[in-house]
C-alpha cells in the first residue's frame, strides 16, 4: 500500500487541508445561513458547496504551478507567504474573528457564496492545496496521496454539512467552539513550521 500512496503525505495533507476548513468550526455558520431552507434544500446546500470548494481548489491544484511561473514567484517566496496567510487563518480560528458570512435571506445562493467560496475554498486552503501539490514533486505515489487526501476531506465536509444539526446536537455549542480552537492551534504550528521550512530554503540556496 505504502508503495502505491505515500501515506506520511497523505495524513500531513489531508490534516493540514482539514483543520483549514475546519469541518465543525463550520456548523454553526452553515445553519446559521440554511437556516430558513427545508431539509431537502439544506441537503442541496451543503452538496453544492462542498462541489464549489471541490472545484475551484482542484483548478489551484492543477494549475497553479503556472500561475506561480507566469508571476515568477519562487516555490521559497509562496511557502513563506502562504505561512503567513495560514498563520492569519489561525489567529481568526484562535480569537473567533471571522468574516461576516451575510445574509441568507438574500437572493444569492448561499451555497456557493459564501459557503463554497470563501468559506470552504478561502485563501488558506488554495495554499495548502497549492503547496501539497507542489510537495508531491510529479512523484506518482506523493500525487496519489494529494489527490486522495483531497477528496477524503471533501467528503468529510459533505458529510459534516449533510448532517449538520445532528453533529451540532452532539457536539454542543462548546464542543464545537473547543474543536475550533484546537484546529486554530494546531493550524498556528502548521504554519510556522512552513516559515521555517522556506527561510531555511531561502538560506541554504545562498
Amino acid at each position: 500500500m505504502s508503495n502505491v500512496v505515500d501515506l506520511t503525505l497523505f495524513a500531513s495533507t489531508f490534516f493540514t487541508i482539514f483543520v483549514i476548513m475546519d469541518p465543525p468550526g463550520n456548523l454553526p455558520i452553515f445553519l446559521a445561513l440554511t437556516s430558513k431552507l427545508t431539509p431537502q434544500e439544506r441537503a442541496r446546500a451543503a452538496w453544492q458547496a462542498t462541489a464549489v470548494s471541490f472545484g475551484v481548489l482542484s483548478a489551484f491544484g492543477a494549475f497553479g504551478s503556472y500561475i506561480l511561473g507566469f508571476l515568477h514567484i519562487s516555490v521559497e517566496a509562496m511557502q513563506l507567504s502562504g505561512g503567513l496567510l495560514l498563520l492569519l487563518v489561525a489567529m481568526q480560528l484562535l480569537t473567533g474573528e471571522e468574516e461576516d458570512p451575510g445574509d441568507a435571506s438574500g437572493t444569492t445562493n448561499v451555497a456557493l457564496v459564501p459557503l463554497g467560496m470563501p468559506l470552504l475554498a478561502g485563501p488558506g486552503t488554495i495554499v495548502a492545496v497549492m503547496l501539497s501539490v507542489e510537495q508531491a514533486s510529479g512523484e506518482m505515489s506523493k500525487l496519489i496521496a494529494v489527490i486522495a487526501a483531497f477528496v477524503a476531506v471533501h467528503i468529510v465536509e459533505w458529510t459534516t454539512l449533510r448532517f449538520s444539526v445532528i453533529f451540532h446536537r452532539i457536539l454542543g455549542e462548546g464542543g464545537v467552539i473547543m474543536l475550533t480552537k484546537l484546529s486554530g492551534m494546531l493550524l498556528a504550528a502548521i504554519a510556522t513550521q512552513l516559515m521555517v521550512n522556506a527561510v531555511l530554503a531561502i538560506v541554504a540556496s545562498m
